[in-house]
């Protein structure tokens, strides 16, 4: 369990901090090589989820979605020094909820 979800951590991280970097490259007008890094990045992130161990890629993807949503709250306050406010940490929780649920449900 510990590593699957320090795939998604590395899968999150990697999908935002490519994402952030290309978003730097073209509404902030930084350096080309900030665009080209991300774009690595980002393909990095598309490799990393595959390295789950859940048979099912419709529920990687789903419950991926979920630690996306809580990563990105992070990002938001650590990075853009956005404080979220109640309802970001209300949605964050609801979307851990999900993950666990659709990771972890006993199914026969």
């Amino acid at each position: 369990m510990l590593m699957a979800i320090l795939l998604f951590v590395v899968a999150g991280l990697a999908e935002i901090g490519g994402g952030y970097l290309v978003w730097l490259w073209l509404r902030e007008s930084r350096p080309l090589w900030y665009g080209l890094t991300g774009a690595v990045i980002l393909i990095a992130y598309g490799i990393i989820p595959t390295l789950q161990k859940f048979p099912s890629f419709g529920r990687v993807y789903a419950a991926y979605g979920g630690v996306f949503v809580v990563l990105a709250v992070l990002w938001g306050w650590l990075v853009d020094k956005k404080t979220p406010d109640v309802y970001d940490w209300i949605g964050a929780a609801i979307c851990i909820v999900g993950v666990s649920v659709i990771l972890w449900a006993p199914r026969s």
